[in-house]
């Protein structure tokens, strides 16, 4: 008795020294039941009979039949997925700085002879590996990479623990880290770094902002030139063959008024015709003196029109006459001899002019 009561302190201090250590118990579905002979085990458990003290079988779901006192139920483990929290806990980074992390296991059980006689407490011993695998994938990133590099971490650490608790027959589906506290110091500088870094991107935004405006405005500029070089260059265009036309425009009126004007002067009483418009055309000019410039021109008898008409058909008579056949030197110095008459008689109304 004093053995079996030792036993039992020795069990209660050890129950109370895995609680104070912070250890989970182990998880059991339905607890350990007694051997009843008919036994109806659940869907998705496991459990582990031994006989006399040894392993003898693992019962599946359904209709079991043991032996009374040979038989005893010693383990029941879940086949179901399990999630553990991993416990926050503090890591360095590469670049020295101290985080406080923790995650979410999840886990099954592939095996329930290993995890019932390969480790005491396969989910403790889980978190744990959990744990210490997290502290040492963080001390291989830098602080910025662990916040960019979320997933890659919790890949290292499933595939971290899935090497060490094969031996228990245990698989990790996945990792997740829950929160990540940096300290205030340290979130004061990635703040700042932060609005730098959106202060950089606005900056650049507006230069390049700045720089599309101006290119706009010199391409737009440029434009305008050139359609304002090509309008003008149309306008120039436009306007010579206006005037061109213009031109012969007036020509052709010219050419059919000289024309009409010498049929006119060929008819009867054309040379009566052609006095009295020089008549009318000398008393215009005439209306016109002084008008323009102080400087005038006067003949030495501006009142006598006859004798200005007279002159003037006589030029025009020289000017008309046909040439004499076969007389070339005649014709020719009886013109020049008019040209000199009426030279000098020009020369002495310019003398005249002068004195007066």
């Amino acid at each position: 008795m004093l053995a079996r009561a030792a036993r039992g302190t020795g069990a209660l201090l050890l129950r109370g020294s895995l609680q104070a250590s912070g250890r989970a118990p182990r998880r059991a579905s339905s607890g350990l039941p007694r051997n009843t002979v008919v036994l109806f085990v659940p869907q998705q458990e496991a459990w582990v009979v031994e006989r006399m003290g040894r392993f003898h079988r693992i019962l599946e779901p359904g209709l079991n039949i043991l032996i009374p006192v040979l038989d005893r139920i010693r383990y029941v483990q879940s086949l179901k997925e399990i999630v553990i929290n991993v416990p926050e806990q503090s890591a360095v980074t590469l670049d020295n700085v101290t985080l406080q992390i923790d995650g979410v296991l999840y886990l099954r059980i592939m095996d329930p002879y290993k995890a019932s006689y390969g480790v005491e407490d396969p989910e403790y011993a889980v978190t744990q590996l959990a744990q210490t695998t997290m502290r040492s994938e963080l001390g291989k990133l830098s602080l910025d990479k662990v916040f960019r590099e979320r997933e890659s971490l919790n890949a290292s650490i499933v595939d971290a623990i899935n090497q060490a608790a094969d031996c228990w027959g245990i698989r990790c589906l996945r990792y997740e880290i829950k929160d990540i506290h940096v300290p205030p110091r340290v979130k004061e500088s990635m703040q700042m770094q932060v609005e730098a870094e959106r202060r950089k991107r606005a900056t650049v935004l507006e230069s390049e902002g700045t720089r599309e405006s101006a290119i706009n405005v010199a391409e737009g500029k440029k434009q305008a030139q050139i359609l304002a070089s090509e309008a003008e260059k149309a306008e120039q265009i436009n306007q010579a063959a206006g005037e061109a036309s213009a031109v012969l425009a007036k020509a052709k009126a010219k050419a059919e008024a000289i024309r009409i004007l010498a049929a006119a002067l060929t008819q009867h009483n054309g040379d009566a015709a052609a006095s009295l418009t020089v008549a009318e055309q000398y008393v215009s000019a005439f209306s016109k003196l002084a008008k323009d410039s102080n400087t005038i021109l006067l003949p030495s008898n501006p009142g006598d029109v006859t004798s200005m008409v007279a002159q003037a058909m006589g030029v025009y008579g020289a000017l008309t006459k046909p040439p004499v056949p076969g007389t070339p030197d005649s014709v020719s110095s009886g013109n020049s001899r008019d040209v000199q008459g009426t030279d000098a008689s020009l020369d002495e109304e310019l003398d005249r002019v002068k004195m007066s």
